[in-house]
């Protein structure tokens, strides 16, 4: 452990009392919480036809980058009615209309990798690896002003390699990368400028990239996460909080990540920040983090495998895009199986998974699917380099509003019939599964009328078995049906079963 006292250190001791803590505490306040996820239906989206890398929000437009040649429409395949835009678009954040913002952003890497707006709203300032903006030559890091999509002139620094991520505060713009020296002046992988572009002398050791920097001015910190071992010559593992003037360390979090982990995404609200982790190899911390902003403590820490990518925190919840798996020792977690979930909500408070699962595919490139999660409002907008959405075909955007609640239960049920004595008839079905509805309605109908309507909560690892005895007349024949309602919507009645009761201790069932 070490101890100086010109920063604030997070001891393992108090980090282990605190995970410990909330351990215990996780599934009696998360029965008790109130958190409401939004749906996990998609909203009608523009796609791309690349790798979304980065999306901001700024008085009512939403700007995406990446590495793309053109957009399309929802609902449109690949080649279709598709609409040029070089690595950047931009679109209407109520109605999701592409908007005729259209900076190409080429040369170098030919990538736009993070998008940050200042306080107000009226600079978008953008960084990558991109040498033009139209015929205007950059190095990797440019303004926009938002009212009229204009490039300014005023913000031109001369990066010298990735700028892979952006924060603003109302006095400075922190970039952070691949980078060792910005306008011919050494910094290693992180720097900060004035809003005018002037660089200021804000500086830290930081020896590998930084992908992640979240400003908490009002607690004199700068959360800078990464691929790094060393800051200021201190082992520093994936995380640390930076004096927001200096560059000098102020937190340091040393043991919250194991060697082989790093930090790809932070968010943060009031009181917390949150980290999203990728690791390589056994023995690697892969999931999310919470930490508080003001003292540095430890808050929770799951336990999931799948490299989160990224994460964003909304009314109280933790939104994140991986490709979990494996969440059994996480509170409301699932278990190792064949399958890969690629989209999580979970408790800001107490890290317990909610039930909200929607879901894409692995995509084009690595395989990790989401890449960046931003709010706009009380829409979250998802990029990356999937191909499809809930099983059907959407590129690298999709979003999820706070409702209404559009999307029926998955795998509705069939019914099998059992004797149960005279004049009993036992039907037996698996449950069904709902992306954002834990607990679901099953109606069954005999002979056209409801006769029950039990109730059940599932998931789509855990779907038991169900029964249902009805009582009708010895040797009487009936037509048995079931359907399966989230609240709001409904499935299809399922194919009509055939049974005849015993008149005597036997039953026939047949369909």
């Amino acid at each position: 452990m070490k101890t100086r006292t010109t920063r604030a250190v997070t001891t393992a001791s108090a980090v282990g009392v605190l995970a410990a803590a909330s351990l215990i505490t996780a599934s009696a306040s998360a029965a008790d919480g109130d958190e409401k996820t939004l749906t996990a239906d998609p909203l009608s989206t523009w796609q791309t036809d690349g790798i979304v890398w980065s999306i901001e929000y700024a008085r009512g437009v939403v700007y995406v980058g990446g590495t793309f040649n053109s957009v399309r429409p929802p609902g449109a395949k690949r080649g279709e009615k598709e609409v040029p835009r070089k690595n950047f678009a931009a679109f209407d954040a109520d109605t999701g209309k592409l908007l005729p913002c259209t900076h190409s952003f080429t040369g170098g890497g030919e990538a736009v990798l993070a998008l940050k707006a200042s306080p107000d709203g009226k600079v978008l300032y953008v960084g990558g690896s991109f040498g033009q903006v139209g015929k205007a030559g950059v190095a990797s890091a440019v303004a926009l002003n938002t009212a009229d999509c204009s490039l300014r002139k005023d913000f031109r620094p001369a990066v010298t390699s990735f700028v892979r991520a952006i924060e603003t505060t109302d006095s400075a713009v922190y970039l952070g990368g691949d980078f060792t020296v910005v306008d011919g002046q050494e910094r290693q992988s992180v720097a900060a400028f004035r809003p005018n572009g002037s660089l200021l002398p804000f500086k830290a050791e930081i020896d590998h990239p930084v992908r992640a920097i979240v400003a908490a001015p009002e607690h004199g910190k700068v959360l800078v996460g990464g691929d790094f071992y060393m800051v200021n010559g201190e082992l520093e593992k994936s995380l640390i909080a930076l004096h927001p003037a200096t560059g000098k360390t102020v937190t340091s979090y040393a043991d919250w990540l194991p060697a082989r982990s790093s930090v790809k995404a932070l968010a943060r609200d009031k009181t917390n920040f949150y980290a999203a982790a990728e690791g390589r190899g056994t023995g690697i911390f892969d999931g999310r983090l919470a930490g508080h902003l003001g003292n540095g403590q430890l808050v929770w820490k799951d336990t999931c495998l799948g490299a989160t990518q990224a994460i964003a925190v909304h009314n109280g919840v933790v939104y994140s895009g991986s490709h979990a798996h494996d969440c059994r020792d996480t509170p409301g977690g699932f278990p190792e199986h064949n399958n890969r979930q690629h989209l999580l909500a979970q408790s800001a408070r107490d890290r317990h998974i909610l039930h909200w699962f929607p879901d894409t595919d692995g995509g084009i490139s690595e395989g990790n699917g989401p890449r960046v999660l931003k709010t706009a409002g009380d829409v979250l907008w998802v990029g990356g380099e999937f191909t499809e959405v809930n099983g059907k075909p959407q590129q690298s955007l999709t979003r999820f509003g706070a409702g209404p609640d559009t999307g029926a239960p998955e795998e509705p049920p069939a019914l099998k019939a059992s004797g149960a004595g005279a004049g009993k008839v036992t039907l037996t079905w698996r449950a069904a599964w709902d992306r954002d509805d834990a607990e679901l309605k099953y109606l069954i109908y005999r002979d056209g009328r409801l006769v029950a309507s039990p109730t059940q909560r599932s998931t789509h690892w855990n779907r038991p078995e169900m029964t249902y005895t009805d009582s009708v007349a010895p040797g009487s024949r009936h037509r048995y049906r079931i359907a399966v309602t989230d609240g709001e919507n409904t499935s299809p009645r399922s194919e009509p079963l055939e049974v005849t009761s015993a008149a005597g201790e036997r039953s026939q069932a047949e369909r």
